[in-house]
């Protein structure tokens, strides 16, 4: 059967690296409904500078959230600090005109650094987590990779942002946006009515709708040794939603992490100290130009922990 593939790609143009490199992926469940329809949908790795794949999943080893196994002739190795180095008879020879950028990117022993942290799994196929500058430590020294939490957050239609927090802290704590449209739709087959982002944000129900998917998550984490530890303890549902006009998101849509831990300091505070809701005034940009500030009495809710042994059964 012909293979179609779901790339993952690390590219870089030009002669930089690109600190927020394109990715291309699917969800698990949009996965399988490819495979089931008979599309041999597969997925691999590569970047500009290897030429070509660096792994790829053969046949008959399809795994939702690996990339496959290293290609033939090329090298792949996982770095002490989790980034995924590759060598092979392929890579690329310099950058043009850029020697500086050349000697940045290939280590001592001839190895690209592609920017990506991961690892290999049991069966030898490759997990790419994600960019090996974002990936921290828990205080306890577990793996802490906060993008990777937040895409699995996103998968979920209900919710549109999320941002998880934990480095050389305790435990991880989770901010979420709710998708106004998706949400809105599922309180109005409720007969749950609602006067705005924030009074939907807030409502009992749609907590628990979140909190569902916060624990699915958890779930899932469990079940796999590298992050097990790294599951959401708390979480909260943000009163307003994260705005490009309000500097919490690049226009590209991609979070702020840094200006939003200071923006909402004090919530995050109220997350670790184990509060059950925290006030906050938040100024806000209108689309009229007009500004305005945004009050609420936030909620904040425990999420249900996973033994790793359990996720590891579940999955």
């Amino acid at each position: 059967m012909p293979r179609a593939s779901n790339a993952r790609s690390s590219n870089t143009f030009s002669a930089s690296r690109g600190a927020a490199a394109p990715r291309s992926s699917i969800g698990p469940d949009l996965f399988r409904i490819y495979r089931s329809i008979g599309l041999n949908l597969t997925q691999f790795y590569g970047s500009t500078e290897t030429c070509a794949y660096v792994c790829l999943q053969p046949d008959g080893q399809i795994k939702l959230d690996t990339v496959g196994l290293p290609a033939p002739g090329v090298e792949v190795r996982i770095a002490d600090s989790g980034e995924v180095l590759v060598r092979s008879v392929a890579m690329l020879k310099e950058y043009y005109r850029r020697p500086d950028a050349t000697a940045e990117v290939f280590d001592e022993k001839g190895y690209f650094r592609t920017g990506d942290a991961g690892y290999f799994d049991p069966d030898g196929h490759l997990k790419i987590i994600d960019r090996a500058k974002d990936v921290g430590r828990l205080s306890t020294g577990a793996v802490f990779a906060p993008n990777y939490i937040e895409n699995k957050l996103k998968l979920f239609p209900y919710i549109k942002e999320a941002v998880a927090f934990g480095h050389e802290r305790a435990a991880v704590c989770a901010f979420i946006n709710v998708d106004l449209g998706a949400v809105g739709n599922w309180a109005e087959r409720r007969g749950l009515a609602y006067s705005g982002y924030t009074d939907l944000a807030a409502k009992p129900e749609v907590y628990d709708l979140i909190q569902a998917c916060v624990e699915k998550v958890n779930a899932d984490l469990a079940a796999d040794p590298m992050v097990a530890d790294s599951q959401i303890r708390r979480f909260l549902v943000l009163h307003k939603e994260l705005d490009p006009d309000d500097d919490e998101l690049t226009r590209t849509r991609k979070v702020r992490r840094g200006y939003i831990a200071e923006k909402y300091a004090v919530l995050i505070d109220a997350l670790y100290a184990g509060r059950a809701s925290q006030f906050i005034e938040t100024a806000v940009k209108f689309e009229d130009g007009r500004t305005g500030i945004i009050s609420a009495d936030v909620k904040i809710r425990d999420a249900k922990l996973v033994p790793p042994s359990a996720g590891q059964a579940a999955a």
